[in-house]
């Protein structure tokens, strides 16, 4: 009898977990498996969940959003169990910070094993005074963890990281196996939420210097508004540089794969992440990247300096400069390490991925049994 999972999360508006989760949920559905995904809400722009997995929804209802904060949380909290009750999953999987603490305290009478899945820097993100109290109650009750990062691992209490693995986000397949182009366009792309962590200021403040050194070289930003106030700095700065003419942001794009596959090379600027989607995918196609080896260690964990990639410290617009600069100017240096970095489909592939969660899960359902 084929196992059943409950994946949980928030919603599925998109996002890094959120597409990690789809793609899981899909391909567990297509090997056999009976895959449920419980989440709170619905959002607007949402990724799309096959036809073999089930959605149940056990978030608030209407008539429980005005009701006290408190009395919301244990309401969310009953819901989730008694969809354990009812359900009866082989094994829990709740994605990111808040659907962790429902799933671990949700189950925490239920014989059901629990794996949870940390999927930011946890620094900032797991550190709050109210994370310091339901740390240490309810993450002993989990009975696995996967992590993205060492980085990640190493910031928890020892007994969790002896119970984990690190497994990379699996790279959409459509980022594989494209034909390298025959030549590189004169631009400089980076894709990804306009949001203030990923530090698209400092991108467009180094290469308003780059484009005085290299006048035949522009810039175009790729990704969706976050509404947290980013778009706005962002237009304000290519406006104060008179820079229209050469960088551009371009809004969200379908079809990234062939909006960058011909780019001269990647920035990526941000300040913190987990484990960037864009900077796998950037890789995949074998561009040519500067990234900041920011914390958690995302980038660092996927890419080496000087052989796949360069990593240049968080916050250093001199060093950004003078790495797009190095790779505009020495294209067979750029072209060595775009080569190297296509080689993360080897293993970030979403059957090497898909694998890797199925032979954990099977191993902590047998466990548990």
């Amino acid at each position: 009898m084929a196992r059943k999972i409950a994946f949980h999360l928030n919603c599925l508006e998109q996002g890094g977990a959120e597409r990690v989760v789809t793609n899981l949920a899909n391909q567990f559905a297509e090997e056999g498996y009976e895959v449920i995904v419980a989440t709170e809400w619905y959002g607007e722009n949402e990724f799309q969940l096959g036809a073999g997995v089930r959605r149940v929804h056990v978030g608030l209802l209407e008539s429980d959003k005005k009701k006290p904060h408190a009395v919301q949380m244990l309401i969310r909290v009953n819901r989730l169990r008694h969809f354990l009750k009812e359900e009866k999953p082989d094994i829990l999987i709740p994605f990111a910070r808040k659907a962790i603490y429902r799933g671990l305290m949700a189950a925490y009478f239920i014989r059901i094993p629990v794996l949870i899945s940390i999927r930011t820097d946890p620094v900032g993100h797991y550190d709050m005074p109210l994370d310091k109290i339901q740390i240490p109650l309810l993450f002993p009750r989990a009975d696995g963890c996967v992590f993205q990062t060492e980085g990640a691992k190493a910031f928890f209490a020892p007994r969790l990281q002896d119970n984990s693995r690190i497994i990379l986000n699996p790279i959409h397949e459509k980022y594989i196996g494209t034909a390298k182009p025959a030549v590189r366009t004169k631009t400089v792309v980076q894709s990804g939420r306009l949001v203030d962590f990923k530090n698209q200021p400092m991108l467009i403040r180094a290469f308003v210097k780059v484009h005085e050194k290299h006048p035949d070289y522009d810039l175009k930003i790729y990704g969706g508004d976050s509404f947290d106030g980013t778009k706005q700095i962002l237009e304000d700065l290519i406006c104060e540089n008179q820079a229209q003419d050469y960088i551009r942001l371009m809004g969200a794009s379908d079809t990234l794969e062939k909006e960058l596959s011909d780019a001269a090379l990647f920035a990526f600027t941000s300040d913190w992440e987990g484990l960037p989607n864009a900077l796998m995918e950037a890789m995949a196609l074998g561009l040519p990247i500067v990234a900041t080896d920011c914390p958690c260690g995302g980038p660092r964990t996927i890419m080496t300096h000087e052989k796949d990639g360069l990593l240049i410290p968080i916050k250093d617009e001199q060093a950004l400069v003078d790495s797009i600069n190095r790779l505009i100017e020495d294209p067979a240096l750029a072209e060595r390490l775009g080569d190297e970095a296509r080689k993360i489909a080897d293993k970030a592939n979403g059957q090497a991925v898909y694998e890797q969660w199925r032979d954990y899960i099977e191993e902590l359902v047998n466990s548990y049994s």
